[in-house]
């Protein structure tokens, strides 16, 4: 039986590659390491006079409470028409660009996470395979080792137990980057609504 759940497991691992090209990639979204700023952004496209706003303090300030996500988007938005009423087009893009800038290498840091946790499954799949292996070479034996056959069970179960565990996981891990960006849009949607006011 509990060979029956081991392939069951192993068969469940090709899951992985779901639509991508990258056999390793363990999500179903599709792997996009980064993000353009056109893909959250409807507003003016920034210059070199943007991208230096965007460095000042009180805009990097609230492009840091902005971006996280454990502030609602509701509040983030009543921060953002705050900031838009004494603001011009120019300040508003470069908020959007600093936001950009903070969600951005968060989301790159977090695909490559997701592509090591990928690698490593695999890996945990191999070695499942040959521990399977061994297992049934151990229990064919002439002269069974039934000492050698519980500990390789054991070691089995365990690798079992952990790739399990880790794709039960996999679900939050690999929708943290959409999080990123659907929270990128929205930000860019709410600065965008006070463009021309």
């Amino acid at each position: 039986m509990k060979y029956l759940v081991a392939l069951a497991i192993l068969a469940a691992a090709p899951a992985f590659a779901a639509t991508g090209t990258d056999p390793e990639w363990p999500c179903i979204q599709r792997k996009q390491p980064h993000l353009s700023l056109g893909q959250v952004w409807t507003g003016p496209v920034p210059d070199d006079r943007i991208a230096e706003l965007a460095r000042d303090p009180q805009i990097d300030a609230l492009a840091a409470r902005l971006e996280q996500r454990r502030l609602p988007i509701e509040e983030a938005e009543a921060a953002i028409a705050d900031f838009a009423a004494g603001a011009d087009d120019a300040r508003l893009t470069a908020l959007m660009v600093a936001i950009f800038n903070k969600i951005e290498p968060d989301r790159s840091a977090l695909i490559d996470g997701i592509a090591r946790y990928g690698r490593s499954q695999v890996s945990l799949s191999q070695r499942i395979e040959e521990r399977r292996a061994q297992m049934a070479e151990l229990e064919a034996a002439a002269d069974p080792d039934f000492d050698a056959i519980d500990a390789a069970e054991e070691a089995l179960d365990w690798d079992q137990r952990i790739f399990t565990e880790r794709q039960q996981s996999l679900t939050y891990v690999c929708e943290t980057p959409v999080i990123l960006e659907q929270r990128a849009f929205a930000l860019g949607r709410a600065i965008a609504g006070h463009l021309g006011d």
